[in-house]
């Protein structure tokens, strides 16, 4: 059964840095060996995600790269902006406003302490439950 685990901000070290959430994620996908696109809400926010990866925790090496090139499938962490298609992954980490496409066995949805973010985290999670996926919530 596929799963969709809805991170919710909570913690001021995440509030004053979502990204960092994202970086977190990507590293313990890594080290679980699970292939990971990252789902970015615009090539602004894929940028940003891919100067963080660098630079998040001075200990960790985390390969990864914006989606387009040749070499996309040889890479661990693949940052997806919209309007780039890629292949399916095993692990998917969410910052759309919507589902997200394709199939995943695990979909981790990052969703910031915003009133309105969490609003649509609800649409979204009501959609994966339709879908059959086992939904979960974490406070971060």
């Amino acid at each position: 059964m596929p799963r969709a685990d809805f991170y919710l901000i909570d913690k001021p070290r995440f509030r004053d840095d979502p990204l960092l959430l994202v970086c977190e994620l990507a590293k313990r996908a890594f080290a679980a060996q699970q292939p990971t696109l990252i789902l970015t809400r615009d090539f602004e926010q894929a940028e940003a995600i891919d100067e963080r990866l660098w630079d998040f925790d001075e200990d960790a090496y985390i390969p990864h790269q914006l989606a387009g090139d040749d070499d996309d499938g040889n890479v661990a962490v693949l940052i997806v902006p919209p309007g780039v298609d890629t292949a399916d992954r095993p692990m998917v980490i969410n910052l759309r406003d919507v589902c997200a496409p394709g199939r995943y066995d695990r979909v981790l949805e990052v969703v910031a302490a915003d009133p309105a973010e969490r609003e649509g985290s609800r649409t979204r999670w009501t959609e994966y439950k339709r879908g059959g996926f086992e939904v979960n919530k974490h406070d971060m």
